[in-house]
């Protein structure tokens, strides 16, 4: 995450970039999209690594069937609301749409999870 001179936040301001302080209401706000392109990066790297614990977590605890998706449904909720409060609640500054934050990654991390999930299974309860 490349962090902003001006504040010591983590993620990237792309707050409307060359827009005067007059301009009207009826613009369309501009992103930079190099910082959107970073902090997108920074959900997905955030979402994956949390699939991964998720899924160790999940596998040595001994879940199995749908209750280790409902894990997985709770820590995504979890990174969501992590990520959330990591911008400081004002996810307009930060992304495009809401969805960029609750949405994206969600589904490429099961992979992950399910991966770990079964992997730490097998080595704590059948070897």
């Amino acid at each position: 995450m490349k962090r902003n001179p001006c504040t010591n936040r983590r993620f990237n301001t792309s707050k409307h970039q060359g827009m005067d302080k007059k301009s009207s209401e009826n613009e369309v706000p501009t992103f930079n999209a190099e910082n959107l392109q970073s902090n997108m990066k920074v959900v997905y790297y955030s979402r994956t690594f949390m699939s991964i614990i998720g899924g160790v977590i999940a596998g040595i605890l001994g879940f199995t069937g749908l209750m280790g998706f409902v894990i997985y449904l709770l820590v995504m909720a979890i990174t969501s609301v992590c990520l959330t409060a990591r911008a400081g609640f004002s996810i307009h500054s930060y992304f495009d749409t809401w969805n960029r934050v609750l949405l994206d990654g969600f589904l490429g991390g099961l992979l992950s999870f399910v991966l770990f999930w079964t992997f730490a299974y097998d080595i704590v309860h059948i070897f």
